[in-house]
């Protein structure tokens, strides 16, 4: 078995650090994101961690005070990235409805703006913690007002805006909950659709085209 610890550093091109070396707090948070996606937050133990990175476990107290003080570190960087993330981008300018419905897809194709499995686990998470759920909550909440003002700046009325809201971002988690084995190709090809669908405009082909380029430069799935 490897030695290797599983960090994530600055430099991918570095050589790993192994033996008794100092990690930081930054990878403790990071391995401890990779257990709760890969394996669930009942798995996030310092030892479990410590075995990973092939250090001590008490460099863990460096950093944090108790497993309890490192999950809550772990929801405030879901925070801070997924939610911050698709509200950024729901809030990016856009010279047309279609264009900003674009602008939040990104968070679709980019896992550098909106880690997808990420979000899963902490959804996953809140099923065992009344403290995740309520941090869930708000954050669905803080995104949907994101959506509605969105549709919103564009002229839509009060209901209609929450409601396609509603319609943009339930399907999406239905969509990635799916898991669907798509190529590319096809859901490229249903961008258009979709849009029209979202917001009742047809889209611009240069939007379409651009945003199919993005896709391509981020998309994780089959290239073809």
């Amino acid at each position: 078995m490897s030695t290797k610890p599983i960090l994530h550093r600055d430099d991918p091109e570095a050589e790993p650090l192994v033996g008794n070396v100092k990690v930081t707090r930054d990878d403790w948070l990071n391995v401890a994101m990779d257990v709760l996606i890969s394996d669930g937050v009942d798995q996030i133990k310092v030892l479990n961690l410590a075995e990973r990175m092939a250090v001590s476990r008490s460099s863990f107290y460096w950093y944090f005070k108790s497993r309890q003080e490192l999950l809550d570190a772990l929801l405030s960087r879901w925070q801070a990235t997924n939610t911050a993330a698709l509200i950024a981008q729901a809030e990016a300018p856009a010279d047309t409805i279609t264009a900003a419905v674009c602008n939040v897809h990104r968070c679709v194709v980019n896992t550098g703006l909106f880690d997808t499995a990420l979000d899963f686990a902490v959804r996953d998470w809140a099923r065992k913690s009344g403290k995740v759920r309520r941090a869930l909550d708000q954050s669905d909440e803080r995104r949907l007002q994101a959506l509605h003002a969105m549709f919103a700046r564009y002229g839509y009325s009060e209901i209609e805006a929450e409601t396609r809201a509603r319609v943009l971002y339930y399907m999406q988690i239905g969509y990635d909950l799916a898991q669907l084995n798509e190529p590319m190709s096809t859901r490229i090809s249903m961008v258009p659709h979709y849009l029209y669908v979202f917001t009742g405009v047809e889209p611009k082909p240069e939007e379409v085209k651009e945003f199919s380029a993005y896709s391509k430069r981020y998309w994780k799935g089959d290239p073809s």
